[in-house]
């Protein structure tokens, strides 16, 4: 009987040391090696990814096409390999977006398409959520010529997948967030932001339980204004509803990747209106604190030169890093932003 003890001790043990294994305690957070997650982003893998979400093949990406669904299933693949699953409360990787809530007169009529989602759910405020957003559609095909979107927004898109890959790896370290963060890849963008709209109107989560939107749309070129020096990012929109946020991402820049912030398209009067032109806007609608990322625009929006080639990989590197940065602050401190205008 001794025996039969001593070995049910021992496996016990084992049992116990295996589970350990699995789920690591979690880790003093001011401990954490930040820089070296933020690293994890690197420019080859960005390159690797978005030469295939960008590529001929995927079509130009249009809403609710076979090459849109191509792309979609690529990034559903990237997020399994890294094994990150999909939302609690959600049966798939899919929030489908039916082509009857897309239909706008004088535009095209678009077949019914998805928002993807994936979700890493938080340690100690799990029903606090952040939502980094990025559009997965592009323009399709014109006269038979592929317009890839490598910029608008592959760029975002594969900034996504890179930045959820880096909260994994320090989830495994014992460094998990606190707040749970969804990755929002949205459809329709293109045609009228329709997949934030219908996300922002049928969220899985409260609306009232977003503690912001870091959206990411085109961050892998640069405009005419920065031709001589490419180590700047557009920032529009941190400081419309919340100083904290804005705050927050400009000590996270300051910390780590240090860019030439340019709040050019922040200003309320400029002509550009970007504000309104992205998927944060429908968060921002909600009262919910927004991050619009973005490098400017150039001569290949929109038009068949926008391919994977004339990407500047580390400067999408860097803007993504930025991001993920940001990110780490709003779901491990522990107040979320405080909304303090309108």
């Amino acid at each position: 009987m001794k025996h039969t003890l001593l070995l049910a001790a021992v496996s016990c043990f084992i049992v116990s040391c295996s589970s350990t294994a699995q789920a690591p305690k979690q880790k003093d957070y001011a401990k954490a090696d930040v820089e070296k997650y933020m690293k994890s982003i690197t420019p080859g893998d960005l390159k690797k990814h978005l030469y295939i979400v960008a590529g001929d093949e995927m079509q130009g990406r249009n809403t609710g096409e076979e090459g849109q669904k191509k792309a979609g299933k690529y990034l559903i693949e990237q997020y399994k390999k890294d094994g990150i699953s999909y939302p609690k409360g959600a049966t798939s990787f899919y929030q489908p977006v039916p082509s009857s809530f897309m239909m706008r007169p004088f535009s095209p009529k678009l077949g019914d398409s998805e928002n993807i989602w994936a979700y890493i759910e938080g340690t100690e405020k799990p029903d606090e959520v952040l939502v980094i957003s990025a559009h997965y559609d592009h323009v399709g095909m014109k006269n038979g010529e592929v317009y890839n979107g490598a910029d608008d927004d592959g760029s975002g898109t594969v900034a996504l997948l890179e930045i959820a890959q880096a909260f994994t790896q320090a989830k495994k370290d014992g460094y998990g967030p606190k707040r749970s963060i969804l990755f929002l890849h949205v459809t329709g963008e293109e045609h009228g932001l329709h997949g934030s709209r219908y996300y922002s109107e049928n969220p899985l989560f409260p609306i009232s339980n977003t503690i912001a939107d870091l959206n990411i749309d085109m961050i892998g070129r640069r405009d005419d204004a920065h031709k001589d020096n490419g180590n700047y990012v557009y920032v529009i929109g941190s400081d419309r509803l919340s100083t904290d946020l804005h705050n927050i991402n400009e000590d996270a820049n300051k910390k780590y990747t240090k860019l030439d912030l340019d709040y050019t398209f922040n200003d309320v009067n400029d002509p550009n209106q970007f504000y309104y032109r992205s998927d944060h806007y429908n968060f921002a609608k909600k009262g919910i604190p927004i991050i619009f990322y973005f490098n400017g625009v150039h001569d290949d929006y929109h038009q068949p030169g926008d391919k994977p080639e004339k990407i500047e990989y580390d400067l999408l590197a860097k803007r993504a890093q930025l991001a993920f940065v940001t990110a780490w602050e709003l779901a491990n401190r522990e107040n979320r932003p405080v909304v303090d205008k309108k």
